[in-house]
């Protein structure tokens, strides 16, 4: 495969089909670069009442469950149409009650999403904000979840893409859970490729989407939530058709979606968690994206640009990176310098200083982020920039707000 402007690049993983030859790699927490043979499957159209189109349905939603670890029947699966924070606000409108408070663990624009949501649902919340550089830990959220006995339900971004720091879900699931709390969880970048097997991590409900982890293209989010969740939902929504209880209601009935499906995305998807299955799973899946930030952050660490977090909090969807300090350097001449070369990265999304992120997720391998490594050292050369140093400013607030 040959991305734009770069040379000849054979993936080493087997499982799906390359990318088509000439797209950019999609270096972004999704959309993202997906195989060939999940394209080729958009190419037939489907009726969404159809029993055929139902049927994909139903297998789309028992996959996404045994992904999730259900063996019991206690959770199910409910698509909702949209983009991933459609399916949040689905969520958080279902399993919040009017009456109920949230506590709403931030440390990036996904987690102050979650609140400004709130904001318009009208619901109680409060907030430990930590900043983009660190994790919200336990004692905590045990703490907050003591002083303020309206607090029901604690609300998390399993991994927060605006910086990529991967939170503990883990610890805090077992904090919520002790003290009687309710956990939703939102996994849109993560889901499918870290762990979240809910017999390890018990939660109420989870939300993800079909264009991350597991390599799908955009058009629906997903909530995986208790069944007694969804059975008491009923009448709680803010919204027509963004009502989870029936949206679930009417596919348990009819196994249709409510309102017009995106079928060619659902048939994308599908085919999607086939090669995700074929992969390994969430392990195999992990085990390349991971594989594929180390090489790259290894590679730009010798050309000297740093990343925003230490390395214990670095997660395998998304690094953020400090711009150069460098006088010649401009990000968007860096941006299209890339993508002229077959690699489209995203801006920063951080308030306090200047940076950029690249993703790692997506159907790409170590020797596609080795290209990138080399495209970004040509970028460099072509710039005028000889040294990728970070401002002492950014290191200086990093290890201030770290220490």
């Amino acid at each position: 495969m040959t991305p734009t402007g770069g040379a000849t690049v054979t993936p080493n993983f087997s499982m799906g089909e390359a990318p088509l030859e000439g797209e950019p790699y999609l270096l972004t927490p999704g959309p993202l670069t997906t195989s060939a043979s999940v394209k080729r499957a958009m190419l037939r159209d489907w009726g969404s009442w159809d029993g055929d189109f139902r049927a994909m349905t139903a297998e789309l939603r028992r996959r996404l469950l045994a992904i999730a670890g259900d063996t019991q029947g206690a959770y199910d699966c409910v698509p909702m149409q949209g983009s991933g924070t459609f399916a949040v606000e689905a969520m958080l409108g279902s399993f919040l009650p009017r009456d109920g408070k949230a506590l709403v663990l931030v440390n990036g624009a996904y987690g102050q999403r979650i609140a400004q949501t709130l904001d318009y649902l009208g619901r109680a919340y409060t907030v430990i904000d930590k900043g983009d550089y660190l994790p919200p830990r336990g004692p905590e959220v045990a703490a907050a979840l003591e002083a303020d006995p309206a607090l029901t339900h604690v609300v998390l971004v399993h991994c927060e893409t605006s910086s990529g720091i991967l939170n503990p879900v883990a610890e805090i699931a077992q904090v919520v859970g002790a003290r009687g709390k309710k956990l939703l969880i939102d996994s849109m970048s993560a889901f499918g490729a870290l762990p979240l097997d809910l017999r390890d991590i018990p939660y109420t409900a989870m939300v993800s989407s079909a264009n991350k982890c597991i390599e799908g293209v955009p058009g629906f989010g997903f909530v995986i939530a208790r069944r007694e969740e969804l059975e008491q939902s009923k009448g709680r929504s803010h919204s027509l058709s963004l009502d989870l209880h029936a949206q679930w209601s009417n596919m348990e009935k009819t196994g249709q979606w409510r309102y017009t499906p995106p079928t060619h995305v659902v048939a994308a998807f599908l085919q999607a968690l086939r090669e995700h299955e074929a992969e390994g799973g969430v392990a195999g899946r992990g085990k390349r994206y991971a594989e594929n930030r180390d090489v790259m952050v290894a590679g730009m660490r010798k050309l000297g640009f740093e990343t925003l977090l230490q390395d214990g909090w670095l997660s395998p969807i998304i690094v953020t990176f400090f711009n150069p300090a460098h006088p010649k350097f401009g990000f968007q001449t860096f941006y299209d310098l890339l993508k002229s070369k077959g690699f489209i990265i995203y801006p920063g999304k951080l308030t306090v200083v200047d940076s950029f992120r690249i993703g790692c997720i997506g159907r790409m391998d170590a020797t596609v982020m080795r290209r990138l490594v080399g495209a970004v050292a040509e970028a460099l050369q072509e710039m005028g920039v000889d040294d990728a140093t970070p401002p002492a400013a950014a290191m200086d607030e990093r290890a201030k707000l770290v220490a």
